[in-house]
């Protein structure tokens, strides 16, 4: 082969590699932006040497941080593993590479850079291995969980929270009574609102429903600790108190959730006042949740019938102390 023939291979070659690269080049930028779209990050680990080829730029943007800021390294992922989560996740990666499991999964919590937590949903498989079987290189996605997540917290919140007070509903009080019951003495408080129309009647609804919410955090601060307070709706409260009904904390309670309701409440348009109609009673082993609030609310129209603004513990009737009538 001539000079000039060789010359001209060398200069043919040249531009078809500089065309394929160009190509490479092409095809992983599609990649990049197609795999972004997704929220989906694509990744190889080289595992003898621990370095990370992230395929495009979502690994880092997904826990705050800009292209090249973080080292494309598996120490680097490590780091950021949330402590909590990192030895089960290690474990689960380690589980892999050792063939005790046949892929990589973890739904798990990364460190955020402005110190949140990302949740990523981790998988990975072995993609190479050397002749003796050993994992060479492992390839596998990240895709951000972060929104998913916070979804769900907001179901949870959605399914066992009363929306307005943020109080648990009659399905977290249900629950609640059945683990409760097993563990203890258990006493359910029925607490129903006095001249709450009033107050929407003359205030306004909105107004009604600040008082709700300011009563909802005074019984927060008022009930005794391990107090499961709920609202059943309207202005009907629940409280499941872990006590003996004979427990002086009981009486104590019931003089303070009167005062809670009883002080009045400062709303944007006015004073809004009421009063309170509680019944108390004591878990029986037999008791149904329905059960037990049949017998509260029956102690509290107990009060209903007596005047209004007084507790009924059982049988007993308490008066409004002194200190709730200055």
């Amino acid at each position: 082969m001539s000079e000039r023939a060789l010359t001209q291979q060398i200069q043919n070659l040249k531009k078809h590699n500089a065309r394929l690269v160009r190509l490479a080049r092409d095809a992983r930028s599609k990649l990049s932006a197609a795999l972004d779209g997704t929220g989906l990050c694509l990744w190889q680990l080289d595992v003898p040497s621990g370095k990370l080829i992230i395929f495009n730029r979502r690994w880092g943007s997904m826990l705050g941080y800009q292209p090249k800021e973080l080292s494309a390294q598996f120490e680097v992922w490590k780091d950021h593993l949330h402590p909590e989560d990192r030895p089960w996740v290690l474990k689960a990666f380690y589980d892999h590479l050792e063939g005790k499991a046949p892929y990589y999964e973890a739904l798990h919590r990364m460190q955020h850079k402005n110190g949140t937590v990302t949740w990523v949903l981790d998988r990975g498989r072995v993609s190479e291995r050397d002749a003796s079987g050993n994992p060479l290189k492992v390839t596998g996605t990240h895709i951000d969980m972060t929104k998913e997540k916070q979804y769900e917290e907001q179901l949870a919140l959605l399914a066992n929270h009363d929306p307005l007070t943020g109080l648990a509903n009659r399905h977290a009080l249900i629950k609640q009574f059945d683990e409760r019951k097993q563990t203890g003495p258990l006493c359910v408080a029925f607490i129903d609102l006095d001249n709450f129309k009033h107050v929407n009647d003359t205030l306004g609804h909105r107004s009604g429903d600040v008082l709700l919410i300011q009563l909802s955090q005074r019984l927060r601060d008022t009930c005794p600790p391990g107090t499961t307070i709920g609202r059943l709706g309207g202005d009907e409260f629940v409280l499941l108190l872990p006590f003996a009904l004979a427990d002086a904390t009981i009486y104590r309670a019931a003089q303070d959730l009167l005062h809670a309701v009883l002080t009045p409440f400062d709303l944007d348009n006015g004073v809004g006042s009421v009063g309170a109609s509680i019944g108390i009673d004591e878990v029986q082993p037999q008791d149904s949740f329905v059960e037990a609030l049949t017998r509260a609310d029956k102690a509290m129209y107990h009060i209903k019938h007596s005047g209004k603004n007084g507790v009924a513990m059982g049988a007993t009737l308490i008066s409004v102390s002194p200190r709730l009538t200055a």
